[in-house]
This record gives structure tokens, sequence and C-alpha cells, in this order.
């Protein structure tokens, strides 16, 4: 149950790109209505978890703030670069967030750099660069794509200080759903500074609007409550390992709904991306094993 619960959270994830072309929307009027209607649904599945045991929703602290400041740019900057390049080129560049967090890791939660973490560096970069000189001309779907694969990479880094945000107040703070709190405000923040920028709201289609709905009920809310219910009984690595497949699957759908075609050098670079990440979880999954180490891994969920 619980694989199936990550693949069905990897699959909701996954449909992220081709939802947010929406062609009526524009990419904050995306990021108000997705985040908000995910916000709400996650603060009804909250308020189930902490009333059910008695306590407090929001135990506030200025690490989990913080991390939902930089989980609220993340996800805004995500739909900004999906709507100005190819889906393909968004997701494969935020999957880079690993090149930074081993740069940061050591500073900020003071864990190991080996040296055997170069060789990922360096595929990780060189998938990089291919998804940035590979890169086609604008399209209808991707009418920017010089100053959304910019985005992309800005996501990227977010996504990484989201991440080092999340590891930190798991580790330090004992609450229980303290990330899926960080998250739920992740979404309010992102949802209330686009509001200003995303009236008025368009005349769209009931298809269009139903569009939207879709990604902050689904594309967000319900594949975290299958996430956080599948990380409760599954190892790290595992759940890191399935949700590999969200990059897989995102550019296919874009192209079978959209008919967004990524260029060659795009899709190669992708693959070096995804190819090393899985590589090195399941190396250090050994090394660690081998060793005794409890330090983290470096995932890309």
């Amino acid at each position: 149950m619980g694989r199936l619960q990550v693949l069905a959270a990897a699959l909701l994830f996954s449909t992220g790109g081709a939802g947010i072309k929406a062609a009526a929307f524009t990419g904050l009027q995306v990021s108000a209505l997705r985040s908000g209607i995910a916000a709400l649904v996650l603060l009804m599945l909250l308020r189930g978890l902490y009333i059910g045991r008695g306590t407090r929703m929001f135990v506030l602290s200025p690490a989990m703030v913080a991390t939902g400041v930089v989980y609220g740019a993340t996800v805004t900057l995500f739909v900004l670069s999906t709507k100005l390049t190819t889906a393909a080129n968004a997701i494969f560049l935020q999957a880079t967030a690993p090149l930074y967090l081993l740069l940061l890791g050591p500073l900020v939660l003071h864990e190991r750099f080996r040296a055997r973490d170069v060789a990922f560096l360096l595929g990780v970069a060189a998938g990089l660069v291919l998804c940035v000189i590979g890169q086609g001309e604008p399209t209808t779907t991707a009418p920017d794509p010089v100053r959304g694969n910019l985005l992309a990479l800005l996501c990227s880094i977010t996504w990484a200080l989201t991440l080092l945000g999340l590891r930190y107040i798991q580790r330090d703070q004992t609450q229980t759903g303290a990330g899926l709190s960080a998250v739920t405000l992740g979404n309010l923040f992102a949802s209330l500074a686009a509001w200003p920028f995303a009236l008025p709201l368009p005349a769209a289609s009931v298809v269009e609007w139903s569009t939207i709905v879709y990604l902050g009920v689904c594309q967000i809310g319900v594949a975290y409550v299958f996430l956080t219910a599948a990380m409760r009984v599954l190892p790290a690595l595992e759940v890191s390992l399935l949700l590999l497949i969200e990059p897989v699957l995102n550019p296919i759908w874009t192209w079978m709904f959209r008919d967004e075609r990524p260029g060659t050098y795009t899709i190669i670079g992708g693959a070096i991306i995804i190819a090393a990440t899985a590589i090195k979880s399941i190396y250090d999954s050994r090394v660690q094993g081998s060793e005794g180490d409890p330090s983290p891994q470096t995932q890309v969920p």
C-alpha cells in the first residue's frame, strides 16, 4: 500500500506541467488559485491530524516560517517557468536541486561532503548544461524559453533551500506534521503574494477552470496526503526513487495533452540528471548501510 501511495503521489505531481499550461490563465493567476486551493486542502488535513491528537494545529517557529517562504517561492517560480519554457526544461532544471544541496548541506546542516559526491555533481552539471542549451524556439506553449529557463534555475535553488528547511525542522522539532505545516504555509504565502497580480480573473471555459481546481486539490493536496502517509512506512531511499517517476512522466503528459515537444538535448540532459540522482541514492544507501552512517541522503521529491 505504501508503494502504491508513493506512485499515486508521483503520478499526480507529474501532471502539473500539462495543467499549468492552461491557456486562459496567466502564470500568477495559476499560482494564486492553485496554491490557494491546495492550502485549503492541506489545512483540512492538518486539522484532522492535530485535533485527532488533541494538539494545536500550528506551533510556528522562525525555521518553519522561513521554510514556508522558500517553498512558496518554489511553487510560484515553478508555475512561472513552466508557463514560459517547456515543461521538460522546467522539471529537469528543478531536479538539479541536489547540486546545491551538496554545497549548502555542510554549511547549514553540518553534513559531510564526500569525495564520491564530485562525480554526482559533474553528472548533474552536465545534464543542466544540456537542458539549457537544448532550448528550442519560442512556441505557443513555451513563449519565452530563455526567461523560463532562468526562472527554473532559480526555482531549483529555492527548492534546495526548501529541502534544507524541511530537513532542519523535521530533525530539530518533535511536533508531528511540522513539514506538512511548512508546506501548507508555503502554499498560503504563494497564493497571497500572487493575488494582487492575478485580478481580474478571466472568463475561462469549464474545462480550464476544472483544470485549475484539479491542480490545487489533486496535484498538490491529495498528492501530499498520499506522500505523507507512505513516508510513515517506507524507507526514504525507496520513496525518493519511486518519486523519480514524476520528472519522467511530466513531459509525456504535456506532449500528450498540449502537443509540446522538448528538444533532444533537453531529453538527454534530463535523463542524465535522473540517472545520476538514482545512482547516487542507491550507492549512498549501500555505503551508509555498510559504514553505519546515519546521515541523511540527498533526495529529489
